[in-house]
């Protein structure tokens, strides 16, 4: 399974972006998809996660402003952030799980600066 992250970019404080992520398969029997993110010098963390019931898992530090979703029928998983702060600037990774293995994305780049 293949993963591609889009959406990331140079965003100013305040403002809002929307990532995807695309799966080159159907994400229907994956348990959990989710987002982490890894800024420099910092160890890779969960953003949030949603599983295939429905149920969805927030980093206290983003819960409020940012959402998770999925489209089955698109194989993607999308991040909306809003509110973005210069402490969310981080490389995105999206993750699955399912049939006992991890996949992982090559990440997307946000920036949050005036």
């Amino acid at each position: 399974v293949q993963l591609v992250e889009s959406g990331g970019g140079l965003v100013q404080p305040g403002g809002s972006l929307r990532l995807s992520c695309a799966a080159s398969r159907s994400i229907f029997n994956f348990n959990v998809m989710g987002w982490y993110r890894q800024a420099p010098g910092n160890q890779r963390e969960l953003v949030a996660d949603l599983t295939s019931g429905g149920s969805t898992n927030y980093a206290n530090s983003v819960k409020g402003r940012f959402t998770i979703s999925r489209d089955n029928a698109k194989n993607t998983v999308y991040l909306q952030m809003n509110s973005l702060k210069p402490e969310d600037a981080a490389v995105y990774y999206c993750n699955a799980k399912g049939y006992g293995i991890t996949y992982w994305g090559q990440g997307t780049q946000v920036t949050v600066s005036s």
